[in-house]
């Protein structure tokens, strides 16, 4: 894994949102060059924006660096949804 790597995947995700990087970048709460700072290779996102970054494309960090993954935000909803079903308490009408 290298910086290339995370610059590269930042770039698919967003394409792939259809996101332009000024429009993450303000997402994000930051100047509206922050991800072309990125995507360029002058910076790399510190630890916390890039649990934001996660978050903004609705993905896990674990979901990040699988780039084999084809619907990483798909698959994020279908594990959120599993943790709320074997989470929540079952209820049965009329007992």
């Amino acid at each position: 894994m290298d910086e290339e790597f995370i610059r590269n995947r930042i770039t698919e995700l967003r394409l792939k949102k259809g996101a332009s990087e000024y429009q993450m970048s303000l997402a994000l709460g930051q100047n509206r060059s922050y991800i072309q700072g990125i995507s360029s290779g002058r910076s790399l996102p510190s630890m916390a924006q890039f649990l934001k970054i996660c978050d903004y494309f609705e993905i896990t960090p674990l979901q990040f660096f699988d780039a084999e993954a084809v619907n990483p935000q798909l698959i994020r909803k279908a594990m959120d949804g599993m943790r709320v079903s074997i989470c929540s308490p079952v209820r049965f009408k009329g007992v």
